[in-house]
């Protein structure tokens, strides 16, 4: 199939597969003609790497959960560190988030939001 079948079964963007191929995650047959010609199981792998990369996976990270998930000998733990490692970094960003969303919350409160000039926010800001 071509790449725009590619796409519509994959769900990704032509311009994401070729990336895709660039870097080496996916390598579909050439026809006579040299146009890409890929297969079901491309296809599957596009899936693949679309739900990874939904997850927050890294392209890194789905490179080798792809590999993992390619070698039937794999050790399922390997799967899981990757996958405890991600939750961890989640964890860690939610973390921030959270203290960020305190923060200007607190600043919002501050501020009276009427016609004075001044405003907490503003002052925050240039303080930072």
């Amino acid at each position: 199939m071509n790449i725009g079948e590619a796409s519509g079964r994959s769900g990704l963007p032509a311009k994401t597969i070729r990336y895709y191929e660039d870097i080496g995650l996916i390598r579909p047959d050439r026809s006579d003609n040299g146009y890409r010609d890929y297969s079901s199981d491309d296809v599957h792998k596009l899936r693949f790497l679309h739900r990874s990369r939904s997850l927050g996976f890294s392209v890194d990270e789905c490179r080798q959960l792809l590999a993992l998930y390619e070698d039937k000998s794999r050790a399922s733990a390997d799967v899981k560190e990757i996958a405890t490692s991600k939750l961890t970094e989640i964890d860690r960003k939610i973390r921030e988030l959270t203290e960020l969303r305190r923060t200007l919350e607190h600043l919002v409160h501050a501020c009276h939001g009427n016609e004075r000039p001044d405003c907490p926010i503003l002052e925050e800001l240039s303080e930072g």
